[in-house]
């Protein structure tokens, strides 16, 4: 039976405390496209997103419109190209990038995801030619997203992988340098991807997916923050028992609409992503839910604490909630994307190694940082490989989205719109990790990988 203030305190959630559905993503699998003609390749991949994809927008839309709740993106991820695109060159893979975009445009979707390799253990030569051209790819398309995913705590991190990263990532922050590098806010780098994540610039369609699926993100920060103001003083038990329950409740919110979506698309339902994603808008923030938590300000000593708290009170309670989740499920820390984390860096409270400390405890890692545009390809390669260990030692998802914005350096900022927000420059070690990324191969996975 409906409770009327369970209602009330949802229609809150939504007027007043930003609650909204951050993703339906719909994965497609495009393994029944390969072919080693890159013009045949590109248009079997237009005509399966097309005609898979062709209704996902529009029933996004008409279940905003029966529940009142927000569905802020409606997305696509496919199945990694360098695994479908093994007969073509480097040229096409480009091809291919051009056509995710043209096909993205047909069904109307925000953003598509899956321009992306595997190579945690070594590089084919097609993920050579897909990691080749992607700077070009995401300078040259606007809703194409790309991934790399360098490392596994099963086979250990791959420098070699991370090196042409970091060369990667310069040259995608060069050929949009006219735009503020926001290339870079298109490409992540990854240890222990998920393959099953709904939210971009990350997401894919993994091998062990099924034809189609439904997967969904939802978003609450600024509900959380708001019933932890409200509670006061409590005790910290007290208090994750309340973080608890309303990430129960953001979830249900969340499955509700997973379910729907699959059932009108006619397609599986696969996960939900429990994760709290910010936005620029005031109130919606990571950090301002630490702060309600009682630290003067988000990077005082204790803020990993705190946020360690937080995203095991979320699991504890989302995983309650939906009988599949997955994702990253937790808390983001974008800065660029959190007010409040804006707010802390201008402050500076909040420096990339308080932030690298943060990521132990949540769900992805150094995520839309922008850094002076002068910074070297190996002070970039360094700070990859000290978040992947950090994913790999731990068993977790961690990654790095870092922006070497351009012309710019400590104390400017740069402002990509939207979603994506604005983020200062954060000031790095300049100290060359060089000799140490040229020895290349591969950092042999730890010792308690081996569970078998």
């Amino acid at each position: 039976m409906l409770d009327t203030r369970d209602i009330l305190e949802t229609i809150q959630m939504i007027r007043q405390e930003n609650l909204d559905i951050r993703t339906i993503t719909m994965g497609i699998s495009l393994w029944d496209c390969v072919s080693d003609d890159a013009d045949r390749l590109c248009q079997k991949i237009y005509d399966k997103i097309t005609r898979s994809a062709e209704h996902l927008v529009e029933t996004g839309c008409a279940i905003e419109k029966k529940y009142g709740v927000p569905i802020v993106n409606k997305r696509v991820s496919v199945t990694p190209i360098s695994l479908i695109a093994g007969g073509v060159s480097a040229d096409g893979c480009l091809k291919v990038a051009h056509t995710l975009q043209r096909a993205a445009d047909t069904v109307g979707v925000n953003f598509i995801g899956g321009f992306s390799a595997l190579v945690h253990k070594g590089m084919t030569q097609s993920d050579r030619n897909l990691i080749s051209v992607i700077p070009e790819a995401l300078a040259e398309t606007e809703l194409v997203c790309s991934s790399v995913n360098v490392a596994t705590t099963k086979a250990g991190i791959n420098m070699d992988a991370i090196r042409l990263m970091g060369s990667t990532i310069k040259r995608c922050a060069a050929l949009t340098a006219d735009r503020n590098s926001i290339g870079c806010a298109k490409l992540v780098v990854f240890a222990n991807v998920p393959e099953d994540n709904p939210f971009m610039a990350g997401a894919f369609h993994g091998v062990g997916e099924p034809e189609t699926v439904i997967n969904v993100g939802v978003s609450g920060p600024g509900v959380v923050s708001s019933a932890i103001e409200r509670a006061g003083d409590c005790d910290l038990s007290a208090l994750a028992e309340l973080i608890k329950k309303t990430a129960f409740k953001i979830t249900r919110v969340g499955q509700l609409v997973a379910t729907e979506a699959a059932q009108r698309l006619n397609v599986p339902f696969g996960i939900v992503d429990l994760s709290l994603a910010p936005t620029p808008a005031v109130g919606d923030s990571v950090a301002q839910i630490l702060e309600n938590m009682g630290l003067e300000c988000c990077g005082a000593h204790g803020t990993t604490a705190c946020l360690a708290m937080l995203n095991d009170a979320v699991k504890k309670g989302g995983v309650m909630a939906s009988g599949h989740v997955g994702g990253l499920s937790g808390a983001f820390i974008p800065v660029s994307e959190d007010a409040g984390m804006i707010a802390a860096v201008d402050k500076g409270v909040l420096s990339i190694e308080k932030l690298e400390a943060m990521t132990a405890v949540c769900s992805v890692g150094l995520d839309m940082i922008a850094v002076p545009g002068d910074t070297s390809e190996d002070v970039i390669c360094g700070i990859i490989a000290d978040e992947i260990s950090i994913g790999v030692a731990n068993t977790k998802t961690t990654a790095v989205r870092l922006i070497p914005a351009v012309g710019k350096t400590v104390g400017d900022s740069v402002d990509f719109g939207g979603l994506l927000g604005h983020a200062p420059i954060l000031p790095l070690r300049t100290e060359s990790p060089a000799r140490f990324i040229r020895r290349g191969g591969r950092i042999p996975a730890p010792i308690h990988s081996l569970k078998n």
